[in-house]
Protein backbone atom coordinates (compact mmCIF):
# COMPACT_ATOMS: atom_id res chain seq x y z
CA UNK A 1 0.00 0.00 0.00
CA UNK A 2 2.83 2.15 1.04
CA UNK A 3 4.25 1.57 -2.30
CA UNK A 4 1.50 2.52 -4.38
CA UNK A 5 1.38 5.96 -2.60
CA UNK A 6 4.95 6.68 -3.17
CA UNK A 7 4.22 5.70 -6.62
CA UNK A 8 1.63 7.92 -6.90
CA UNK A 9 3.38 10.51 -5.61
CA UNK A 10 6.08 9.94 -8.02
CA UNK A 11 3.68 10.34 -10.72
CA UNK A 12 2.05 13.64 -9.06
CA UNK A 13 2.19 16.96 -11.32
CA UNK A 14 3.42 18.47 -8.08
CA UNK A 15 6.54 16.48 -7.76
CA UNK A 16 7.19 16.76 -12.19
CA UNK A 17 6.87 20.63 -11.88
CA UNK A 18 9.42 20.22 -8.79
CA UNK A 19 11.39 18.04 -10.56
CA UNK A 20 12.06 20.69 -13.11
CA UNK A 21 11.81 23.41 -11.26
CA UNK A 22 14.73 21.79 -9.18
CA UNK A 23 16.52 20.68 -12.86
CA UNK A 24 16.40 24.44 -14.13
CA UNK A 25 17.55 26.10 -11.17
CA UNK A 26 20.59 23.64 -10.44
CA UNK A 27 21.00 24.05 -14.05
CA UNK A 28 21.54 28.07 -14.12
CA UNK A 29 22.92 28.28 -10.84
CA UNK A 30 26.25 26.22 -11.62
CA UNK A 31 26.07 28.40 -15.15
CA UNK A 32 26.16 31.23 -13.23
CA UNK A 33 28.91 30.25 -10.44
CA UNK A 34 30.77 28.68 -13.34
CA UNK A 35 30.34 31.72 -14.93
CA UNK A 36 31.11 33.66 -12.47
CA UNK A 37 34.23 31.97 -11.38
CA UNK A 38 36.02 32.47 -15.21
CA UNK A 39 34.84 35.77 -14.64
CA UNK A 40 36.99 36.26 -11.39
CA UNK A 41 40.16 34.16 -12.91
CA UNK A 42 40.06 36.81 -15.73
CA UNK A 43 39.71 39.77 -13.49
CA UNK A 44 42.39 38.84 -11.19
CA UNK A 45 44.88 37.58 -14.13
CA UNK A 46 44.19 40.93 -16.04
CA UNK A 47 44.96 42.62 -12.28
CA UNK A 48 48.21 40.82 -12.12
CA UNK A 49 49.09 41.58 -15.81
CA UNK A 50 48.35 45.44 -14.75
CA UNK A 51 50.93 45.17 -12.03
CA UNK A 52 53.69 43.16 -14.15
CA UNK A 53 52.83 46.06 -17.04
CA UNK A 54 53.64 48.99 -14.91
CA UNK A 55 56.86 47.22 -12.84
CA UNK A 56 58.29 46.39 -16.18
CA UNK A 57 57.64 50.55 -16.63
CA UNK A 58 59.62 51.48 -13.83
CA UNK A 59 62.17 49.48 -13.89
CA UNK A 60 63.18 50.33 -17.91
CA UNK A 61 62.93 54.04 -16.15
CA UNK A 62 65.37 52.76 -13.44
CA UNK A 63 67.76 51.36 -15.75
CA UNK A 64 67.96 54.38 -17.61
CA UNK A 65 68.66 56.20 -14.72
CA UNK A 66 71.40 54.06 -13.69
CA UNK A 67 72.95 54.07 -16.71
CA UNK A 68 74.10 51.03 -17.15
CA UNK A 69 72.47 47.64 -16.02
CA UNK A 70 75.11 46.46 -13.73
CA UNK A 71 74.93 49.39 -11.13
CA UNK A 72 75.07 48.11 -7.90
CA UNK A 73 72.12 50.73 -7.05
CA UNK A 74 69.93 48.93 -9.43
CA UNK A 75 70.25 45.98 -7.82
CA UNK A 76 69.74 46.75 -4.20
CA UNK A 77 66.86 48.14 -5.78
CA UNK A 78 65.25 45.35 -7.38
CA UNK A 79 66.46 42.68 -4.73
CA UNK A 80 64.98 45.36 -2.24
CA UNK A 81 61.35 45.14 -4.03
CA UNK A 82 61.99 41.09 -5.19
CA UNK A 83 62.21 40.84 -0.64
CA UNK A 84 59.16 42.44 -0.25
CA UNK A 85 56.86 41.17 -2.58
CA UNK A 86 58.08 37.47 -1.38
CA UNK A 87 54.40 36.05 -0.89
CA UNK A 88 54.14 36.99 -4.73
CA UNK A 89 57.19 35.14 -5.37
CA UNK A 90 58.08 38.78 -7.44
CA UNK A 91 61.12 38.56 -9.77
CA UNK A 92 63.22 40.33 -12.57
CA UNK A 93 65.99 39.11 -15.02
CA UNK A 94 67.44 41.12 -17.29
CA UNK A 95 69.54 39.90 -19.76
CA UNK A 96 72.17 40.96 -22.96
CA UNK A 97 70.83 41.03 -26.43
CA UNK A 98 71.74 41.25 -29.90
CA UNK A 99 70.19 44.40 -32.03
CA UNK A 100 68.26 41.90 -34.14
CA UNK A 101 67.01 39.81 -31.62
CA UNK A 102 63.06 39.12 -31.28
CA UNK A 103 63.07 36.05 -29.48
CA UNK A 104 64.90 33.29 -27.20
CA UNK A 105 67.31 32.66 -25.42
CA UNK A 106 69.51 35.93 -26.83
CA UNK A 107 72.47 36.64 -24.23
CA UNK A 108 73.61 35.97 -21.02
CA UNK A 109 71.89 37.05 -17.31
CA UNK A 110 73.60 40.56 -16.93
CA UNK A 111 71.03 41.11 -13.65
CA UNK A 112 68.23 39.47 -12.04
CA UNK A 113 66.54 39.89 -8.51
CA UNK A 114 66.39 37.26 -5.43
CA UNK A 115 64.02 34.78 -5.88
CA UNK A 116 64.00 34.10 -9.59
CA UNK A 117 62.34 30.63 -9.69
CA UNK A 118 64.35 27.49 -11.57
CA UNK A 119 60.93 26.65 -13.63
CA UNK A 120 61.76 29.69 -15.78
CA UNK A 121 65.49 30.58 -15.28
CA UNK A 122 66.63 28.76 -18.26
CA UNK A 123 63.51 29.56 -20.07
CA UNK A 124 63.48 31.77 -23.49
CA UNK A 125 62.43 35.36 -23.27
CA UNK A 126 59.33 36.45 -25.94
CA UNK A 127 58.50 40.19 -26.21
CA UNK A 128 54.96 40.78 -27.02
CA UNK A 129 51.54 39.70 -24.85
CA UNK A 130 52.12 38.00 -21.31
CA UNK A 131 53.48 34.21 -20.92
CA UNK A 132 52.36 31.89 -17.98
CA UNK A 133 55.35 29.04 -17.51
CA UNK A 134 55.04 26.28 -14.75
CA UNK A 135 52.55 28.94 -12.91
CA UNK A 136 54.44 31.76 -13.36
CA UNK A 137 53.22 35.05 -15.01
CA UNK A 138 55.61 36.82 -17.10
CA UNK A 139 56.45 40.31 -19.27
CA UNK A 140 59.40 40.57 -21.42
CA UNK A 141 60.51 43.27 -23.50
CA UNK A 142 63.59 45.05 -25.18
CA UNK A 143 64.99 47.98 -23.73
CA UNK A 144 68.16 50.10 -24.82
CA UNK A 145 71.06 50.51 -22.58
CA UNK A 146 73.11 53.86 -21.49
CA UNK A 147 75.44 52.13 -24.19
CA UNK A 148 72.94 51.59 -26.88
CA UNK A 149 72.79 47.97 -26.89
CA UNK A 150 69.50 46.01 -26.67
CA UNK A 151 68.78 44.38 -23.38
CA UNK A 152 65.74 42.00 -22.45
CA UNK A 153 63.84 42.36 -19.31
CA UNK A 154 61.86 40.16 -17.41
CA UNK A 155 59.33 40.86 -14.93
CA UNK A 156 57.26 37.64 -13.29
CA UNK A 157 55.05 36.98 -10.23
CA UNK A 158 53.46 33.36 -9.17
CA UNK A 159 49.83 32.84 -9.55
CA UNK A 160 49.37 30.82 -6.60
CA UNK A 161 47.91 33.87 -5.16
CA UNK A 162 44.97 33.47 -7.85
CA UNK A 163 44.95 30.45 -7.04
CA UNK A 164 44.56 30.07 -3.99
CA UNK A 165 41.44 32.59 -4.24
CA UNK A 166 39.70 30.41 -7.13
CA UNK A 167 40.07 27.41 -4.51
CA UNK A 168 38.30 29.80 -1.95
CA UNK A 169 35.53 30.41 -4.90
CA UNK A 170 35.65 26.52 -5.84
CA UNK A 171 34.33 25.84 -2.32
CA UNK A 172 31.90 28.56 -2.06
CA UNK A 173 31.00 27.56 -5.31
CA UNK A 174 30.63 23.68 -4.24
CA UNK A 175 28.62 24.53 -0.88
CA UNK A 176 26.39 26.47 -3.11
CA UNK A 177 25.60 23.59 -5.32
CA UNK A 178 25.02 20.97 -2.05
CA UNK A 179 22.57 23.99 -0.48
CA UNK A 180 21.07 24.48 -4.23
CA UNK A 181 20.43 20.50 -4.34
CA UNK A 182 18.28 20.68 -0.85
CA UNK A 183 16.62 23.67 -1.18
CA UNK A 184 15.28 23.94 -5.06
CA UNK A 185 13.67 20.61 -4.55
CA UNK A 186 12.53 21.71 -1.05
CA UNK A 187 11.67 25.12 -2.66
CA UNK A 188 10.10 23.64 -5.76
CA UNK A 189 7.69 20.92 -4.00
CA UNK A 190 6.33 23.99 -2.09
CA UNK A 191 6.34 26.28 -5.31
CA UNK A 192 4.18 23.41 -7.10
CA UNK A 193 1.95 22.61 -4.18
CA UNK A 194 0.63 26.41 -4.14
CA UNK A 195 0.46 26.25 -7.94
CA UNK A 196 -1.73 23.24 -8.18
CA UNK A 197 -3.72 23.94 -5.24
CA UNK A 198 -6.43 24.74 -7.52
CA UNK A 199 -6.08 21.82 -9.39
CA UNK A 200 -6.27 19.24 -6.44
CA UNK A 201 -9.59 21.47 -4.85
CA UNK A 202 -10.91 20.61 -8.64
CA UNK A 203 -10.26 17.24 -7.97
CA UNK A 204 -11.48 17.10 -4.47
CA UNK A 205 -14.47 18.60 -5.46
CA UNK A 206 -15.46 16.96 -8.53
CA UNK A 207 -14.96 13.16 -6.51
CA UNK A 208 -17.76 15.22 -3.92
CA UNK A 209 -19.85 15.71 -6.74
CA UNK A 210 -23.25 13.60 -6.95
CA UNK A 211 -25.76 13.04 -9.64
CA UNK A 212 -27.97 14.13 -6.62
CA UNK A 213 -26.19 16.86 -5.30
CA UNK A 214 -24.52 19.18 -7.69
CA UNK A 215 -24.34 22.69 -6.13
CA UNK A 216 -21.17 22.67 -4.97
CA UNK A 217 -18.42 25.23 -6.92
CA UNK A 218 -14.94 26.08 -7.18
CA UNK A 219 -13.85 29.44 -6.11
CA UNK A 220 -12.50 31.87 -7.79
CA UNK A 221 -9.72 33.69 -6.51
CA UNK A 222 -9.93 36.54 -8.35
CA UNK A 223 -6.35 36.76 -9.80
CA UNK A 224 -7.50 36.66 -13.34
CA UNK A 225 -5.04 33.89 -14.63
CA UNK A 226 -5.28 30.60 -16.06
CA UNK A 227 -6.59 28.91 -13.16
CA UNK A 228 -9.11 31.47 -12.25
CA UNK A 229 -10.26 31.19 -15.74
CA UNK A 230 -10.31 27.33 -15.42
CA UNK A 231 -12.02 27.67 -11.87
CA UNK A 232 -14.63 29.41 -13.98
CA UNK A 233 -14.94 27.54 -17.05
CA UNK A 234 -15.33 24.27 -14.54
CA UNK A 235 -18.27 26.22 -12.49
CA UNK A 236 -19.84 26.88 -15.52
CA UNK A 237 -19.54 23.21 -16.82
CA UNK A 238 -21.00 22.34 -13.09
CA UNK A 239 -23.56 25.19 -13.79
CA UNK A 240 -24.73 23.24 -17.23
CA UNK A 241 -24.22 19.58 -15.82
CA UNK A 242 -26.91 20.51 -13.22
CA UNK A 243 -29.46 22.48 -15.45
CA UNK A 244 -29.45 19.68 -17.71
CA UNK A 245 -29.89 16.91 -14.96
CA UNK A 246 -32.75 19.35 -13.74
CA UNK A 247 -34.21 19.24 -16.96
CA UNK A 248 -34.12 15.18 -17.33
CA UNK A 249 -35.41 15.21 -14.10
CA UNK A 250 -38.25 16.93 -14.85
CA UNK A 251 -38.92 15.76 -18.24
CA UNK A 252 -39.32 12.08 -17.05
CA UNK A 253 -41.82 13.42 -14.32
CA UNK A 254 -43.63 15.77 -17.02
CA UNK A 255 -43.11 12.56 -19.20
CA UNK A 256 -44.72 10.01 -16.68
CA UNK A 257 -47.56 12.34 -15.59
CA UNK A 258 -48.38 12.56 -19.02
CA UNK A 259 -48.84 9.38 -20.34
CA UNK A 260 -50.18 8.28 -16.52
CA UNK A 261 -53.61 10.41 -17.63
CA UNK A 262 -54.44 8.30 -20.50
CA UNK A 263 -53.62 4.94 -19.33
CA UNK A 264 -55.57 5.83 -16.43
CA UNK A 265 -58.12 6.79 -19.14
CA UNK A 266 -57.82 3.62 -20.75
CA UNK A 267 -57.69 1.72 -17.74
CA UNK A 268 -60.67 3.22 -16.21
CA UNK A 269 -62.81 2.94 -19.78
CA UNK A 270 -62.32 -1.06 -20.12
CA UNK A 271 -63.05 -1.77 -16.08
CA UNK A 272 -66.58 -0.02 -17.16
CA UNK A 273 -66.84 -2.22 -19.95
CA UNK A 274 -66.35 -5.09 -18.25
CA UNK A 275 -67.93 -4.62 -15.40
CA UNK A 276 -71.66 -5.24 -16.72
CA UNK A 277 -73.76 -6.54 -19.87
CA UNK A 278 -74.36 -3.36 -21.93
CA UNK A 279 -75.96 -2.67 -25.16
CA UNK A 280 -73.74 -2.72 -28.50
CA UNK A 281 -74.34 1.50 -28.62
CA UNK A 282 -72.83 1.16 -25.16
CA UNK A 283 -69.83 -0.22 -26.20
CA UNK A 284 -69.43 1.72 -29.18
CA UNK A 285 -69.19 4.23 -27.15
CA UNK A 286 -67.04 3.47 -24.67
CA UNK A 287 -65.02 1.54 -27.53
CA UNK A 288 -64.55 5.16 -28.90
CA UNK A 289 -63.86 6.80 -26.06
CA UNK A 290 -60.74 4.07 -25.92
CA UNK A 291 -59.79 5.17 -29.13
CA UNK A 292 -59.71 8.72 -28.50
CA UNK A 293 -57.18 8.44 -25.84
CA UNK A 294 -55.33 5.81 -27.69
CA UNK A 295 -55.10 8.32 -30.43
CA UNK A 296 -54.05 11.17 -27.64
CA UNK A 297 -51.67 8.56 -26.51
CA UNK A 298 -49.75 8.19 -29.91
CA UNK A 299 -49.57 11.52 -30.48
CA UNK A 300 -47.75 12.02 -27.35
CA UNK A 301 -45.35 9.21 -27.88
CA UNK A 302 -44.78 10.02 -31.50
CA UNK A 303 -44.08 13.60 -30.53
CA UNK A 304 -41.23 12.59 -27.73
CA UNK A 305 -39.78 10.00 -30.47
CA UNK A 306 -39.55 12.92 -32.61
CA UNK A 307 -38.00 15.52 -30.22
CA UNK A 308 -35.22 12.37 -29.23
CA UNK A 309 -34.48 12.07 -32.64
CA UNK A 310 -33.99 15.31 -33.76
CA UNK A 311 -31.40 15.83 -30.26
CA UNK A 312 -29.84 12.49 -31.48
CA UNK A 313 -29.45 14.05 -35.29
CA UNK A 314 -28.70 17.56 -34.80
CA UNK A 315 -24.85 17.29 -35.03
CA UNK A 316 -24.83 15.42 -38.25
CA UNK A 317 -28.33 16.89 -39.98
CA UNK A 318 -26.25 19.81 -41.76
CA UNK A 319 -24.12 17.19 -42.99
CA UNK A 320 -26.36 14.50 -44.28
CA UNK A 321 -29.34 16.33 -44.98
CA UNK A 322 -31.03 17.02 -48.21
CA UNK A 323 -31.56 20.68 -50.44
CA UNK A 324 -35.19 21.34 -49.45
CA UNK A 325 -37.36 24.59 -50.68
CA UNK A 326 -39.25 25.88 -48.02
CA UNK A 327 -41.45 27.92 -50.16
CA UNK A 328 -43.36 23.96 -51.45
CA UNK A 329 -43.67 23.02 -47.83
CA UNK A 330 -45.27 26.59 -46.63
CA UNK A 331 -47.64 26.31 -49.31
CA UNK A 332 -48.54 22.50 -49.02
CA UNK A 333 -48.66 23.20 -45.06
CA UNK A 334 -51.31 26.59 -46.17
CA UNK A 335 -53.51 24.05 -47.89
CA UNK A 336 -53.89 21.72 -45.26
CA UNK A 337 -54.53 24.09 -42.38
CA UNK A 338 -56.76 26.77 -44.50
CA UNK A 339 -59.60 24.75 -43.68
CA UNK A 340 -58.96 24.56 -40.32
CA UNK A 341 -58.80 28.45 -40.32
CA UNK A 342 -62.02 28.97 -42.03
CA UNK A 343 -64.01 26.25 -39.64
CA UNK A 344 -63.04 28.52 -36.87
CA UNK A 345 -63.37 31.81 -38.63
CA UNK A 346 -60.40 32.69 -38.83
CA UNK A 347 -58.65 34.64 -41.52
CA UNK A 348 -55.44 32.77 -42.84
CA UNK A 349 -52.53 34.90 -45.12
CA UNK A 350 -50.00 33.27 -47.36
CA UNK A 351 -47.62 36.55 -48.24
CA UNK A 352 -46.31 35.93 -51.40
CA UNK A 353 -43.22 34.05 -50.44
CA UNK A 354 -39.79 34.02 -52.08
CA UNK A 355 -37.65 30.62 -53.29
CA UNK A 356 -35.32 29.99 -50.67
CA UNK A 357 -33.92 26.57 -50.52
CA UNK A 358 -31.90 25.25 -46.94
CA UNK A 359 -30.05 21.47 -46.43
CA UNK A 360 -32.03 19.50 -43.64
CA UNK A 361 -34.70 16.90 -43.03
CA UNK A 362 -37.93 17.90 -45.28
CA UNK A 363 -39.95 16.09 -42.90
CA UNK A 364 -38.95 17.93 -39.83
CA UNK A 365 -39.08 21.07 -41.12
CA UNK A 366 -42.63 20.96 -42.44
CA UNK A 367 -43.60 19.43 -38.57
CA UNK A 368 -41.60 23.25 -37.46
CA UNK A 369 -44.16 24.67 -39.80
CA UNK A 370 -47.57 22.94 -38.69
CA UNK A 371 -46.32 23.32 -35.13
CA UNK A 372 -46.19 27.43 -35.59
CA UNK A 373 -49.11 27.53 -37.71
CA UNK A 374 -51.47 24.99 -35.78
CA UNK A 375 -49.95 26.76 -32.06
CA UNK A 376 -51.38 30.10 -34.20
CA UNK A 377 -54.67 29.09 -34.65
CA UNK A 378 -55.12 27.47 -31.61
CA UNK A 379 -54.95 30.75 -29.46
CA UNK A 380 -56.28 32.95 -32.22
CA UNK A 381 -60.18 33.46 -31.21
CA UNK A 382 -62.81 33.81 -34.27
CA UNK A 383 -61.95 36.78 -36.51
CA UNK A 384 -58.96 37.03 -35.90
CA UNK A 385 -55.91 36.74 -38.53
CA UNK A 386 -52.84 34.36 -38.65
CA UNK A 387 -50.33 35.83 -41.83
CA UNK A 388 -47.58 33.52 -42.51
CA UNK A 389 -44.37 34.80 -44.70
CA UNK A 390 -41.11 33.59 -46.18
CA UNK A 391 -38.16 36.74 -46.92
CA UNK A 392 -34.55 36.18 -47.60
CA UNK A 393 -32.22 38.21 -45.51
CA UNK A 394 -29.90 38.54 -48.42
CA UNK A 395 -26.61 40.19 -46.58
CA UNK A 396 -26.65 37.16 -44.00
CA UNK A 397 -28.38 34.45 -46.68
CA UNK A 398 -30.83 33.42 -44.40
CA UNK A 399 -34.54 32.10 -45.24
CA UNK A 400 -36.71 34.44 -42.47
CA UNK A 401 -39.81 32.31 -41.75
CA UNK A 402 -42.52 34.33 -39.59
CA UNK A 403 -46.35 33.16 -37.96
CA UNK A 404 -47.81 36.40 -37.01
CA UNK A 405 -51.45 35.87 -35.31
CA UNK A 406 -53.71 38.41 -33.85
CA UNK A 407 -54.62 36.22 -30.44
CA UNK A 408 -54.36 36.33 -26.82
CA UNK A 409 -50.20 36.83 -26.70
CA UNK A 410 -47.91 35.61 -23.87
CA UNK A 411 -47.05 37.38 -20.66
CA UNK A 412 -43.89 38.42 -20.40
CA UNK A 413 -43.10 35.94 -17.49
CA UNK A 414 -43.76 32.87 -19.83
CA UNK A 415 -41.68 34.05 -21.92
CA UNK A 416 -38.41 32.43 -20.87
CA UNK A 417 -40.02 29.02 -20.43
CA UNK A 418 -42.12 28.73 -23.83
CA UNK A 419 -39.74 26.39 -24.97
CA UNK A 420 -39.22 23.90 -21.60
CA UNK A 421 -40.85 20.12 -22.59
CA UNK A 422 -44.74 19.76 -21.23
CA UNK A 423 -45.06 23.72 -20.53
CA UNK A 424 -47.71 25.06 -21.12
CA UNK A 425 -49.12 28.69 -19.79
CA UNK A 426 -52.11 29.52 -17.77
CA UNK A 427 -53.91 30.41 -20.29
CA UNK A 428 -53.51 27.42 -22.63
CA UNK A 429 -54.63 25.48 -19.97
CA UNK A 430 -58.01 27.17 -19.49
CA UNK A 431 -58.75 26.93 -22.99
CA UNK A 432 -61.40 23.89 -24.36
CA UNK A 433 -60.11 20.70 -25.73
CA UNK A 434 -59.58 21.74 -28.84
CA UNK A 435 -56.55 24.12 -27.87
CA UNK A 436 -55.40 21.74 -25.20
CA UNK A 437 -51.57 19.97 -26.36
CA UNK A 438 -49.26 18.30 -24.58
CA UNK A 439 -46.76 21.22 -24.25
CA UNK A 440 -44.04 19.70 -26.85
CA UNK A 441 -44.60 21.65 -29.94
CA UNK A 442 -42.21 24.02 -29.21
CA UNK A 443 -40.03 22.39 -27.98
CA UNK A 444 -39.99 20.34 -30.58
CA UNK A 445 -39.49 23.09 -33.29
CA UNK A 446 -36.26 24.64 -31.23
CA UNK A 447 -34.85 21.60 -31.17
CA UNK A 448 -35.19 21.30 -35.32
CA UNK A 449 -34.41 24.82 -35.81
CA UNK A 450 -31.30 24.32 -33.93
CA UNK A 451 -30.61 21.22 -35.55
CA UNK A 452 -30.61 22.72 -38.94
CA UNK A 453 -28.02 25.55 -37.63
CA UNK A 454 -30.80 28.45 -37.26
CA UNK A 455 -33.01 30.46 -34.79
CA UNK A 456 -36.53 31.21 -33.33
CA UNK A 457 -37.60 34.04 -31.56
CA UNK A 458 -40.97 35.29 -30.57
CA UNK A 459 -42.15 38.71 -29.75
CA UNK A 460 -45.69 38.87 -28.00
CA UNK A 461 -47.80 41.29 -26.62
CA UNK A 462 -50.63 40.29 -24.05
CA UNK A 463 -54.17 40.98 -25.96
CA UNK A 464 -52.50 42.11 -29.07
CA UNK A 465 -50.86 38.74 -30.52
CA UNK A 466 -47.48 37.10 -30.89
CA UNK A 467 -44.71 36.54 -33.89
CA UNK A 468 -42.40 33.24 -34.19
CA UNK A 469 -39.75 34.09 -36.46
CA UNK A 470 -37.93 31.13 -37.81
CA UNK A 471 -34.28 31.89 -39.13
CA UNK A 472 -32.47 29.11 -41.25
CA UNK A 473 -29.26 29.71 -43.48
CA UNK A 474 -29.58 28.83 -46.90
CA UNK A 475 -28.06 26.98 -49.44
CA UNK A 476 -25.29 28.57 -52.20
CA UNK A 477 -27.50 29.91 -55.56
CA UNK A 478 -25.66 27.19 -57.41
CA UNK A 479 -27.20 24.50 -55.05
CA UNK A 480 -30.33 26.23 -54.43
CA UNK A 481 -31.31 25.49 -57.34
CA UNK A 482 -31.98 21.76 -57.62
CA UNK A 483 -35.29 22.65 -55.37
CA UNK A 484 -37.08 19.51 -53.69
Amino acid sequence: MNYVRIEARFRSLRFRLMLLNAIVVLIASMGTLIGLRAGMRFALVRELDQILSEDLDEIELDLAAAGEPTSTSLASQLDRKAEGHVQHRWFVQIRSAAPSSTKGDTGEDVLQSVNVPKEVDDGPMETGLPTTVNGYRMFDRVATGSDGKPVWIRVGASMSSIERDLTLIDEIIGIAFVLGLIVAPLGGYWLAGRVTRPLSNMINTADRLRPEELSERLPVRGNGDELDHLSHTFNLLLDRIASFLQQRRDFLANAAHELRTPLAALRSTAEVAMRSQRTANEYQDLLGTIVEESESLEVLVNQLLLLAETEADSETLMSTGEPVALAKLLEQSYDMFVGVAESRSISLELQPVQPATVKGNRHHLRQVINNLIDNALKFTPSGGTVIVSLEIDKPTNNACLTVRDSGVGIAADEMPRLFERFYRGDRSRRRDAVTRGTGLGLSICQAIVKGHGGTLRIESEIGKGSCFHVTLPMLEPAIGSEQV
